[in-house]
Parts: C-alpha cells; sequence; structure tokens
C-alpha cells in the first residue's frame, strides 16, 4: 500500500527539507490552504479536501472533497478519516505545525488517533520529526542533535532511554513536568526510546 502524504496549510519555510521526505510514489492530499504548498513542493494531488475558507476552491482533474465549514473536524484531521477508509495504514504529515497553535497541538493529537489504529504516522516540519514513542522501540540515529520526550497522553511511564546523554530506565514522565525536553543522542551511536505503559511523543530536532 502507498504511502498517504498530507498536505497543511501552515508555513514551510525550508521546502527542501521537507521534500526531502517525499517518495515518487505517495499519495498526496492537499486540504484547503495546503495548496499553496504545491508549486513549491512540485507534487500533484491525488485528492483534495477542504471548505475552502482559506484558499479558493481550485479549477484541478484531481478528486475533491468539498467540507461544510461549520463541521467537528478540521480540514486534515477529515483528510486522515478519509485515508483510513481508503485503507491507509502509513502517514506522513506537513503543513502542519506553526502559526495558531490551536492547530498545531490538534494536528499532533492526529498521531494519537493513528497510533490508537495501529497505523505508523510522522509530522515533519522544518526542524523536527515527531511521532508516538510506545512499546516498539523509536530509533534516534546521532544526525539528530537533540532530541525530546513529552507526555501529550496523560500517562507515559516505563520510560527507557539508552544510548543518549540523559538516559533512563523505568521512568515517568507526568504531564505536569516535562523533564524530558532536549536530550541528545551519543555521538556515533544511536539513542533508543521504549515507553513501555502508555505513550510519548518523540520529537527528533534536525
Amino acid at each position: 500500500m502507498k504511502r498517504c502524504v498530507i498536505i497543511g496549510g501552515a508555513e514551510i519555510k525550508k521546502c527542501d527539507t521537507v521534500k526531502s521526505y517525499l517518495k515518487s510514489d505517495d499519495f498526496y492530499i492537499f486540504c484547503d490552504s495546503g495548496l499553496f504548498h504545491k508549486n513549491a513542493l512540485n507534487v500533484k494531488p491525488d485528492l483534495i479536501v477542504g471548505d475552502f475558507d482559506s484558499h479558493e476552491k481550485p479549477d484541478s482533474n484531481a478528486e475533491t472533497i468539498v467540507l461544510p465549514r461549520e463541521k467537528d473536524d478540521t480540514d486534515t484531521f477529515f483528510a486522515v478519516k478519509e485515508a483510513l477508509s481508503r485503507g491507509f495504514s502509513d502517514f506522513l504529515i506537513i503543513g502542519a505545525v506553526g502559526g495558531r497553535l490551536d492547530h498545531t497541538l490538534a494536528n499532533i493529537s492526529i498521531l494519537l488517533h493513528l497510533n490508537d489504529r495501529g497505523c505508523k504516522a510522522r509530522i515533519v516540519d522544518d526542524y523536527s520529526e515527531m511521532e508516538i514513542a510506545d512499546k516498539t522501540e523509536k530509533q534516534i540515529p546521532d544526525s539528530f542533535p537533540y532530541f525530546s520526550v513529552l507526555n501529550i497522553d496523560g500517562t507515559a511511564d516505563g520510560i527507557t532511554i539508552k544510548n543518549a546523554k540523559f538516559p533512563t530506565d523505568n521512568a515517568t514522565i507526568p504531564p505536569s513536568f516535562q523533564y524530558g525536553v532536549s536530550n541528545e543522542p551519543l555521538r556515533g551511536k544511536v539513542a533508543t526510546v521504549i515507553v513501555s505503559a502508555g505513550r510519548a511523543l518523540l520529537v527528533k530536532i534536525r
């Protein structure tokens, strides 16, 4: 199954960096003002969704789903649900971080929604990669100078971090004390993170 790439309308300044994550056989869903990134990313939409309150409805041959402006789903979350209904289980989300904090936080919560469904998912922005850390070991090569492990789901226990400047063994990070910020992989090593109970947000900083 192809990977689904969902493009939102948040600012992308380092377009070449983001483009380096894209593959020629990806399935591209553009969400409303995400269409402003189409030329810079040099990809064509396979599907366009949105209420078109921040970008005019395009004159395009691509399949387009027009949404009502008053709805529970954001355009990005609708795109995720639509992709799930079409059988996708591997997601890359871009244009999802920055600008309005409420939209950024809502988009990060999409990673939890996809993790609930056993999907692979990452958010990539100009400076970082984000994914959910759980019982499956996540790796951070030393090409990332920093990484953070954040509690965004209420429970993040049994956190083991290895090959890092600040290792942990069966630690707990409460939502009220995010001490897992700005760790570093050891030079020449691949740091690893496992969360044995609950989930955390792993942010790898370029």
